[in-house]
């Protein structure tokens, strides 16, 4: 398989499997897993269960996984979905961790915090690296550091996604360093 075809897949995985499996006709159970087969057979784009593999196996962001047996897969996190439960565990954050953004965003930011939004988390990085990235999809990064421990310990719950992506409700404008 091709980059542009696992490019293709992948998009494909995040379009469905993220905010609308009724695109296709899919059904997403309360933890976001769908079936494999179900999947594979709706699909308007052709694949088979090895490029599928080649895909989850080869995503630079590791934004999806398999069950056990491999008969379920669903996206790590990234949901607009609003009644999917990852079955995520509340977890003690370090002292920070990093925010990508962007210009236009910075006025919000600074007024109202990072907010969910569509989403059903605010997606923090643990390395400064990530965060750069994620905010030069929209133009020149800024990467926000934000006090996590210190929201931790003042009742802020912080969950890591099988993929590492820290998630939390929301970060209010005090945790957050505008440097």
């Amino acid at each position: 398989m091709n980059e542009k075809q696992t490019k293709q897949i992948s998009k494909f995985l995040s379009l469905i499997l993220r905010h609308n499996p009724d695109k296709i006709g899919l059904t997403l159970d309360e933890n976001g897993w769908a079936n494999v087969n179900e999947l594979i057979s709706k699909s308007k784009i052709r694949f088979n269960l090895t490029q599928l593999e080649e895909v989850v196996v080869t995503n630079n962001k590791k934004r999806f996984s398999f069950n056990d047996d491999k008969t379920k897969i669903r996206a790590n996190q990234g949901h607009s979905l609003k009644n999917i439960d990852l079955e995520l565990t509340a977890l003690e954050p370090p002292q920070f961790l990093y925010h990508g953004t962007v210009a236009k965003f910075m006025e919000s930011i600074k007024k109202t915090g990072l907010q969910k939004m569509s989403r059903q988390h605010v997606h923090l990085s643990h390395e400064r690296e990530t965060a750069i990235n994620v905010g030069s999809r929209r133009g020149k990064a800024i990467i926000l550091s934000i006090r996590t421990l210190e929201m931790y310990k003042n009742g802020f719950k912080f969950y890591c996604s099988e993929n590492g992506v820290w998630l939390t409700d929301e970060v209010p404008t005090e945790y957050i360093e505008f440097k």
